[in-house]
Parts: C-alpha cells; sequence; structure tokens
C-alpha cells in the first residue's frame, strides 16, 4: 500500500498538467493509467507501417502552446522534450465546385481569397482581425477562469470598463449565438460560411445550435493571428514532457493500473483500489480524469451521495461519434481544387451549412450520415519527421457518427456493430476524399481504421466514440459542466476532483481544468 498526498486516475494531459503543478509544490502525487500508454486523447503511434507516426486523436497544439500552465513551465517543458512546429498555412475548405478557400497567417492573401468569393465579405474579415484583440482578451477570460459567479463577474466588469455596455453584449450574444446566425449576420459568401462552420462540428456544434458561433470566430481568428502549432514527431511530445516534469520532481506514473474504486471515509476521499486489488491512500486529494458517468454507481459503487450529482453523472450527454482513419501515403492528395491546398496544415470537405446540419441530424437519429463532414490533417506537410523521406501521414476524422448504427442514410449498408461495418465506411470516406483529390486511393501504403466502437475501447472516457467527452451545448458547459454547482471541478465528496474534457473549460489541449484545479489545491 503506497501514501501519496493527491492520487490521480488516468494519465490525460489535464492530469498529467495538474499533478506536475502540485509535484513542483512539493507534493508526493502519483498517476494511475489503465492502458500501457499514458496521455489519454493524445497519442502518436505507428499503426499503420513502420516510421509512420500518427497522432491518434488531437492533432493541434494550439492550445497547449498559448496556455498559462505553458507560459509559467515553458522552459521546464522544454527540457523534457517539448517542441512545437508552427504552420502558417492553417486550415482550408475544398469545395465540390473545385473552387476552394484557406486561412493562414497572411492577411492579404487572405482577404484576397475571401475578396474572389465576396469584396464586402474580405472588408468584414478585416474588420473582425482588427477588433480581435480587445474581443478575445474577455472571451479567453472567460475560458481561462474558474466557473464562478465571481470569476465571471470579474471578468464582465473587466470587459464593461473596457468595452462599454454595447461592447461587453455583444460578446455576449457571440457566445449565444449558433454558427449560422452569426455566419449570416456577418458574411455573404456561402462558401466562406462553409468554411468557418466546419470548425463548429469540430465541438458539437451543427450549424444551428445555439452557443456553437464563438468556435469558428476564435479558430478562425486565432489562425489568423498567430498561426497553428503541431508537435514536432508527433502530439505526444506534450504528453512525453508533462510526464518528464511529474517523474522529474518526484511523482510517480503506473501504467497497466486500473482503478476500479474510490475510497472514502466520513465524506471525504481517502484514495483508491486497483483491479489488482492493491490499495493507496491519498491525504489531500483523489483527482479523476474521468467521464462523469463512470463516478457515480462505478468508482463510487455506492454512489456520491448526492442524488442530484449522481443523477446529473450518469445522464451527462455526450457528443456524436468519431471515425479515425490514419493512412501512410506515397505522396500528398493532388487536390483538384487547387496545388495550393498541399500546403495546409488542414482541408475541411464539408460543402455546406445545409449538409453539415443534416449530418448531424443523421448522426442523432442513429443513421451512417451519406456525406460526413472530413477532416482532413497532412500533418507532414509541416513536420517531415513523421514519415520516411518523401512520404506522408493523412490523419482523417470522420464526423459525426452513431455509437450504435441503426440504419444508413444512403441505403447501403445495413444496420449493425461498428466492428462489422467500419471498413466499408471507411471505404465510402476514402472515395469522398478521391472526388476531392483523385488518385488518392492509389497512394496509399497503409491504413488503420479507429472506429467510435474502437475509441472507446482504447479511452472510456470516449463514450460512443465522443472525441470530445461530452457535448458543450450551453445546457452542459460554463456552470453547467459537468453539473450545476459541480463546476471547479469538485464533487460532493470532499477531497474528489474531476478533471478532463468533461469538466470545465471543456475539450481541447489547453490543460486549463488541469492547471486551475491545481492552483486551487496547491497555489499558483
Amino acid at each position: 500500500m503506497g501514501a501519496f498526498d493527491a492520487i490521480f486516475i488516468g494519465s490525460g494531459h489535464n492530469s498529467l498538467a495538474c499533478a506536475a503543478h502540485l509535484a513542483t509544490k512539493g507534493w508526493k502525487v502519483t498517476i494511475f493509467e489503465r492502458n500501457e500508454a499514458i496521455g489519454g486523447a493524445v497519442q502518436t503511434r505507428e499503426v499503420t507501417l513502420p516510421g509512420f507516426r500518427h497522432d491518434l486523436g488531437a492533432m493541434n497544439l494550439s492550445l497547449f502552446a498559448g496556455s498559462a500552465f505553458h507560459a509559467k513551465y515553458a522552459d521546464e517543458l522544454k527540457t523534457h522534450g517539448l517542441e512545437f512546429v508552427p504552420a502558417s498555412a492553417c486550415f482550408a475548405s475544398a469545395f465540390p465546385d473545385d473552387r476552394w478557400f484557406g486561412v493562414g497567417t497572411d492577411l492579404e492573401k487572405t482577404a484576397s481569397l475571401i475578396a474572389d468569393f465576396s469584396a464586402s465579405d474580405a472588408e468584414v474579415w478585416r474588420r473582425l482581425v482588427a477588433d480581435f484583440p480587445a474581443r478575445a482578451e474577455h472571451i479567453v477570460g472567460v475560458l481561462g477562469s474558474p466557473m464562478s459567479v465571481r470569476a465571471l463577474a470579474g471578468v464582465g466588469w473587466k470587459a464593461w470598463r473596457k468595452q462599454g455596455t454595447g461592447g461587453l453584449l455583444d460578446t455576449v450574444r457571440l457566445l449565444l449565438s449558433s454558427p449560422r446566425a452569426w455566419l449570416d449576420e456577418n458574411f455573404e459568401s456561402a462558401h466562406l460560411k462553409a468554411a468557418l462552420a466546419a470548425w463548429g462540428m469540430h465541438l458539437d456544434f451543427a450549424p444551428d445550435i445555439a452557443g456553437g458561433a464563438v468556435f469558428p470566430y476564435l479558430e478562425a481568428m486565432a489562425n489568423q493571428s498567430f498561426g497553428m502549432m503541431l508537435g514536432k514527431g508527433g502530439a505526444d511530445t506534450m504528453v512525453k514532457a508533462l510526464a518528464g516534469m511529474v517523474t522529474a520532481a518526484g511523482g510517480t506514473i503506473v501504467p497497466g493500473a486500473e482503478v476500479v474504486e474510490i475510497t472514502a471515509t466520513g465524506g471525504k476521499a481517502t484514495g483508491v483500489r486497483l483491479a489488482s486489488g492493491e490499495t493507496h491512500q491519498a491525504s489531500r486529494a483523489v483527482v479523476a480524469g474521468v467521464a462523469p458517468a463512470a463516478l457515480a454507481g462505478g468508482l463510487l459503487p455506492g454512489g456520491s451521495g448526492d442524488t442530484r450529482f449522481d443523477k446529473a453523472a450518469r445522464s451527462f450527454r455526450h457528443a456524436p461519434g468519431t471515425m479515425m482513419i490514419h493512412l501512410a501515403l506515397d505522396g500528398l492528395p493532388d487536390w483538384r481544387a487547387g496545388a495550393e491546398l498541399q500546403d495546409f496544415a488542414y482541408v475541411h470537405l464539408s460543402p455546406s451549412l445545409d449538409a453539415m446540419a443534416r449530418t448531424y441530424q443523421h448522426a442523432l437519429a442513429g443513421l451512417l450520415p451519406a456525406e460526413p463532414v472530413l477532416v482532413v490533417g497532412q500533418p507532414t506537410v509541416v513536420d517531415p519527421s513523421r514519415a520516411p523521406a518523401g512520404k506522408h501521414v493523412l490523419w482523417v476524422q470522420v464526423r459525426m457518427l452513431p455509437a450504435e448504427v441503426g440504419g444508413d442514410a444512403a441505403g447501403e449498408l445495413d444496420a449493425a456493430h461498428w466492428d462489422e461495418i467500419k471498413e466499408r465506411y471507411a471505404d465510402r470516406v476514402i472515395s469522398i476524399i478521391e472526388n476531392y483529390a483523385p488518385g488518392l486511393k492509389r497512394k496509399i501504403l497503409g491504413r488503420s481504421v479507429f472506429s467510435p466502437a474502437d475509441l472507446e475501447r482504447e479511452n472510456p472516457n470516449l463514450v460512443g466514440g465522443d472525441q470530445i467527452c461530452g457535448s458543450h451545448h450551453i445546457a452542459q458547459n460554463f456552470m453547467f459542466r459537468p453539473a450545476r454547482g459541480f463546476a471547479r471541478w469538485n464533487t460532493p465528496i470532499r477531497g474528489l476532483h474531476l478533471v478532463g474534457a468533461a469538466t470545465w473549460p471543456g475539450a481541447g489541449t489547453g490543460a486549463g481544468s488541469g492547471f486551475l484545479l491545481a492552483q486551487q489545491l496547491g497555489g499558483r
């Protein structure tokens, strides 16, 4: 039996960041991870052919590069091997009519591309970029603060003093708007609207869902203003550096050790029991990087003692599923719309707002979408070290998909378990990409497909293949993430805390929940 100040369940990057900060403050910490590989949804492995390194989940590390955690610990992380590769050509969209649009760090080039669709939209874009620093300060202030009335009031006060009542209300309105509402209000080009709205689909926001406008806005403006950051050699450079910080400060990380129970006495968390039967004690905190439903009736067999919390945990709403397709390629896709698309880290294939809305509704109805939203990552354009010389990897994220397949909107596949149909559906996806990039199939050297069921098997937090660990719709965000009264990583059991994408401030690689909790527990 071991005795620690804090025990962490799961080794996602939020747990690692929290443990690293506490360890530097002198806490004795340990992390138990059920899998042999650490990192949660941030992993890089050779899943196709030797020498081809694929990010299995997250690819974009911009949030981590710009995070408060990285700002504080950049030197230590660099010592432990963290290395970024900047992308100046960030994201693009290819369209069925052989036109394309992309956003990079060159404002004049982006504005020129927009002007090919609409001169007035190009002027709107310039205005949005100019206004971005002032508006982003307050939005980022919300996203980087503990979720409490006091914290929100403080951010609101600062915003009001700088922007006035009108400016503050405009920011609130943006936070509440749907992608379509915001895009229709600002732009006239259907192509530009589709290119930006695709970012909403990354976070469970179809075009007509309230609260989704802020994500296309932030991604577009941040990429235009700062570019994008990938991890050198793979996204796991972040995980390796965080793990290095933990162990250098005296902490331990134990892979292959599944926690099956959190122990509590007198309403206070006291430790954990492993599947092996071992028990370990925590004198100050148990931090669980798990989906909320894993607590009530799972890690807490008798529940938390709070009926409302347990009900909210069990009914926590997950987003539709995702399929990941990893390709080892003999060469980059030859994009029909233009060779310039080979320069971009991401290429979205999502032709219109209406197509995205249909895809989302199909997934919610249990149907395989005929035309899913495809996020095609080209990381070796930015970081050639991920593949042998002259070769490339393709990172294909398929959104949105049902967790359980009840039918096929295209009428081609029968209802079946994902294990039976994933390769055939992957064939559909590859054929869609082939329509935009003829000859792609001939370039494929190796392929690995992860269905929604596969993703959940690898990581139980990805319920139904939900890669963002919970819908970010307004009713389950801000002070309601993961439940009302428990948005500050607390639970009804003293000393038991939740971190990860299911908690505020949600999904992404910014280590927000982990670092904010660490500061709350151990000081700044």
